[in-house]
């Protein structure tokens, strides 16, 4: 018996001949998260978690380093790309109702983007900045809302009575191991997909309006790539500072909180949830909700027969989705003040609200068809 190569097998995968340039995000994010690895191994190399030193060490990097600024420009950035491509990648699943036809591969990817998140909150605060360093504070206080265990588990976290040394040292130590998790589940996130294959707009799997990956797909991917490194270089080379928040050029210091704390711009969508919600514990549970609902779409359009995808009703609910979700990210970098703690409370309630009713949508069109 003849044995199947790999790189043969994924050359001549099957794929739909009419799926657009929206299906470029995955091979995008393999590429990004290639890019964060490499520049992160090297980064690693000079950087010192130490509380003395850790700020001057990554000042070291950009100053006196061959090539050392180029490297964190770009690992700083490639993190903000990674999750621009990566809610690209999820709205697009949802635009077409990827999660119906592959729902283990959706289940994956869904906790991919919550491990994403947790390296990217670590990563954060590896420079010791002032807004690393209260953002630290903050979230992993959050875990102090947790009933009876909450305290001893925010100690544990933090190796102590505060954000200190031994914080500094687990998350760069987690930081560095958790994007090898993402490359593992990645693979299994490719092996669910290509037990199916690709689905087209239409959510068809028939193997008949099928053509081979490679040249067709591969060449389009490497157009997707030219895209990127030029997006990427532009920012990096020319803008390096363009997402960074002015407060993490001050060393940190526990006695001086800045006016506005506030995360990097792709978590702010759930900030802004957190803040409108005055019960602590509400708030922490309505954080994890706004990502953790993803999980729950396969579930209820598992009997759904046909995409609900191109009617008007699923159409209008989908892009007042999207508007929410930016309220909600533009609400979240916005002050604790009016009239934004106002909208944010029925902008949180909509997020919701629409999240459940394009849950059951594909169930309701299969009972009104």
């Amino acid at each position: 018996m003849q044995k199947i190569r790999p790189v043969e097998s994924l050359a001549g995968l099957p794929s739909p001949v009419s799926i657009s340039i929206w299906w470029n995000g995955g091979s995008i994010l393999g590429l990004l998260l290639g890019v964060q690895i490499v520049t992160g191994l090297f980064l690693s190399m000079h950087y010192t978690a130490d509380l003395v030193n850790t700020f001057n060490s990554v000042i070291h990097i950009m100053r006196d380093t061959p090539g050392g600024w180029l490297f964190r420009s770009i690992h700083a950035n490639g993190a903000s790309f990674f999750f621009l491509f990566m809610y690209l990648h999820i709205g697009r699943g949802l635009y077409y109702q990827s999660y119906i036809s592959q729902p283990r591969s959706w289940m994956v990817g869904v906790t991919i983007l919550i491990v994403s998140m947790a390296t990217a909150f670590l990563g954060y605060v590896l420079p010791w900045g002032q807004m690393s360093f209260w953002g630290a504070t903050v979230i992993t206080n959050l875990l102090s809302a947790i009933p009876y265990l909450g305290p001893s588990i925010v100690e544990w976290v933090w190796g102590g009575f505060s954000v200190g040394q031994s914080t500094l040292n687990r998350f760069f130590s987690l930081h560095f191991i958790l994007p090898f998790l993402i490359g593992g589940l990645s693979a299994l996130h490719l092996i669910f997909l290509h037990e199916k294959g690709s689905t087209n707009p239409l959510g068809d799997l028939n193997h008949s309006s099928k053509i081979p990956f490679h040249p067709y797909f591969s060449w389009k991917d490497m157009v997707g790539f030219l895209v990127l490194f030029m997006m990427l270089a532009l920012v990096a080379l020319f803008y390096p500072t363009l997402l960074t928040d002015p407060e993490n050029f001050i060393c940190a210091n526990p006695m001086v909180t800045p006016v506005h704390i506030q995360p990097e711009w792709y978590f702010l969508f759930a900030y802004a949830i957190l803040r409108s919600i005055p019960s602590k514990l509400g708030g922490v549970v309505a954080l994890a909700s706004s990502v953790a609902i993803l999980y729950f779409l396969p579930l209820a359009g598992a009997n759904a027969a046909v995409p609900a995808s191109f009617t008007p009703f699923y159409q209008i609910l989908y892009w007042v989705f999207i508007l929410i979700f930016m309220l909600l990210t533009w609400l979240g970098a916005c002050p604790i003040e009016e009239p934004y703690l106002t909208l944010a409370v029925p902008s949180t309630i909509l997020y919701f609200a629409l999240a459940i009713i394009l849950v059951m949508t594909p169930s309701i069109w299969k009972k009104v068809l």
